[in-house]
């Protein structure tokens, strides 16, 4: 069994479907001191497995490694305009007096709240200096308690050790539980090749993780809205991001902006979100939730887990990397002095394909059943599934070979968007809707 098809059966395992044969086709192209390649092809085959079992015929499934890694490192290549950054200046990673520390400054909130426990302004070589004044842990400790984001590079043996880590290992891959009845959706039609043609779905997140999810569904039809607060952009993942999809803003701490996300909700079929644990309640409950729409089938995503100590902690990829240990082996891997990632953000787009084939599963008990399912994700438990390499170095991310790819167009300007990196029969994987700029659509279906 290929490492692919060990990592598949993990993830089939979790979601509670057959772990048929998946055909995996061409070569890996990321170097790390772990499978990332063959991580990134069992993802995204975990979720075509779960589109297959939507069709008459159990449809054969083919995953590209080599357009499975570009995928997960950019879909789509901007055509005579540019992406900004997508770190901050400020963001990344600090030798503290006993170790290194990540910060994570993308959002305005998280930047001020990393400079005010710091006590200095927005310049890097300031931040550099202040943070080795620190001990790595009570920095970790100042920043989250100000509402920022940070994290402690720990090997993989303190990870395991801490609170956090040993309860995320106690945890499932995907958190699963059968909730009430409730009428069929009124807007589901699949239709030869798009099995999810005019579900609707409510995408209530951002960045990465969430966002890759939704993307897939709405390959496969799915109507998504996609809703962010006011003040909220990521602009060099947004053309990506927003594909085959619609993005309006609400404010939903004020009564106008609740009314507006309820009726949404109400006229959903789907909901996806990824709030921390209880952050969602605290705008619409989860027994509103069901009031609204009963039956509504929800999927959840966050960084640290549902369990632990961690639990309601913000967090991003880059930053469960280095609580987790994979940092660490990177950086003994690469010999190298300083903190050493994934070459890609493969926690993220993991979670988020588990997170589709997760939502694939739910609607389609649904639609037999007649039940409704909730199901949850997260960064540091899909960790877990990530094997080390075997010692061979396949060099640098690789461009893939030519494998064709189409012309689409954006509100920034031209995009080549690759081909899709998996086959499911005659499903048509398609986004019939380019990328939108946030808050260019209504808040209405």
């Amino acid at each position: 069994m290929s490492a692919s098809e060990e990592i598949l059966a993990a993830f089939t395992a979790g979601l509670g479907i057959e772990n048929r044969p998946v055909e995996f086709a061409g070569a890996g192209t990321l170097a790390s001191a772990y499978a990332v390649s063959d991580f990134a092809a069992a993802s995204i085959a975990a979720a075509g497995l779960a589109t297959s079992a939507l069709t008459d015929d159990a449809a054969p499934v083919t995953v590209d490694r080599t357009l499975a890694d570009r995928w997960f490192a950019s879909a789509l290549t901007p055509a005579g305009w540019r992406l900004p950054s997508p770190w901050d200046a400020v963001a990344g990673d600090y030798e503290a007096a006993d170790g290194w520390i990540r910060l994570h400054t993308n959002a305005p909130r998280h930047k001020a709240a990393a400079l005010g426990v710091l006590g200095v302004p927005g310049d890097r070589a300031a931040v550099e200096r202040a943070v080795l004044g620190w001990a790595a842990d009570d920095l970790e400790t100042a920043v989250v308690g100000a509402g920022g984001c940070a994290a402690v590079m720990r090997t993989a043996a303190e990870w395991s050790r801490h609170p956090q880590g040993s309860s995320v290992a106690g945890e499932p891959l995907v958190h699963r539980a059968a909730g009430e009845g409730g009428p069929q959706s009124a807007h589901w039609n699949p239709e030869p090749g798009r099995p999810l043609a005019r579900l609707r779905v409510l995408d209530l997140t951002r960045v990465i993780a969430g966002p890759v999810a939704t993307r897939f569904l709405a390959g496969l039809g799915a109507d998504v809205l996609r809703v962010d607060p006011p003040d909220w952009d990521e602009p060099a993942v947004v053309p990506e991001m927003t594909l085959g999809k619609r993005a309006t803003r609400i404010d939903a701490t004020l009564p106008v902006g609740r009314d507006a996300l309820e009726r949404l909700i109400a006229g959903a079929d789907l909901l996806v979100h990824g709030y921390r644990p209880g952050a969602l309640d605290g705008l619409v409950s989860a027994d509103r939730r069901r009031e609204l729409r009963p039956g509504l089938v929800e999927v959840a995503l966050d960084a640290y887990g549902w369990t632990g100590p961690w639990s309601r902690r913000r967090g991003f990829d880059s930053l469960v990397q280095m609580s987790s240990g994979i940092a660490a082996a990177g950086m003994r891997w690469a010999g190298a002095d300083r903190p050493t990632p994934l070459p890609v953000q493969a926690l993220d787009h993991a979670t988020g394909y588990l997170a589709a084939a997760a939502a694939i599963v739910a609607v389609g008990r649904m639609r037999r059943e007649g039940v409704s399912t909730s199901a949850r994700v997260s960064l540091a438990r899909t960790a877990l599934e990530l094997p080390a390499e075997e010692p061979v170095d396949l060099g640098r991310l690789r461009e893939p070979a030519a494998h064709g790819g189409s012309r689409i167009a954006t509100p920034w300007g031209a995009a080549e968007l690759f081909e899709p990196p998996v086959t499911v029969g005659d499903v048509c994987l398609a986004w019939r809707r380019g990328p939108s700029d946030l808050g260019s659509a209504e808040p209405r279906w």
